[in-house]
């Protein structure tokens, strides 16, 4: 009989840990049921947002509507000059080099010149801009112009070495025509 009163008990408390898994269950899945649809509509909310389907609708400018008319209070802009491109002469020079073997650089590169009217200037200051370089290219060595980083690097610091040199003038970007490391 004590063993009988066993059995009961245990049936008992293994009934109450039934009872208790779905009420544990049961607020998992409201949840779910509630916050899923929400997530799924401020997904699909955003997506249409940055889309660019949204401005359609709450009055934004159309794609065949022109610009300039959509705002007849904005500055117009500047008229755009076509950009002019000067080539400067071709540079050889040596790189520095740890060992005996002697390293050289063989660069032809263009210069991006806002206006055309800009070239003159630059045509005057060409000696130091070809000087400003070839200082430059003189300290690199073989592993500095490696990879996409190295062709950046390179870029970046030509260009501000001739923006200082042909100052107030400004180049937009100094383009690579020809680079031979040997």
């Amino acid at each position: 009989m004590a063993e009988d009163l066993e059995e009961d008990f245990e049936e008992g408390e293994g009934s109450e840990e039934v009872s208790e898994a779905p009420s544990r269950k049961l607020p998992i899945k409201k949840i779910l049921i509630i916050v899923l649809p929400i997530l799924l509509l401020v997904g699909a909310g955003a997506g249409v947002y940055f889309s660019g389907l949204l401005d359609k609708f709450m009055g934004g400018k159309k794609d065949d509507e022109h610009p300039a008319a959509a705002d007849t209070h904005a500055p117009t802009p500047k008229a755009v000059q076509a950009a002019a491109f000067m080539d400067l002469p071709e540079m050889l020079v040596n790189l520095q080099t740890s060992g005996r073997k002697q390293a050289f650089l063989k660069l032809r590169v263009a210069l991006e010149l806002e206006a055309v009217t800009d070239q003159p200037r630059v045509e005057q200051m060409l000696p130091r801009i070809v000087d400003n370089f070839q200082v430059y290219l003189r300290e690199l060595r073989i592993e500095d112009l490696q990879g996409a980083s190295g062709m950046h690097l390179l870029r970046e610091e030509l260009l501000t070495r001739v923006n200082a040199a042909v100052k107030p003038v400004k180049v937009n970007d100094v383009l690579f025509k020809e680079m031979l490391v040997q």
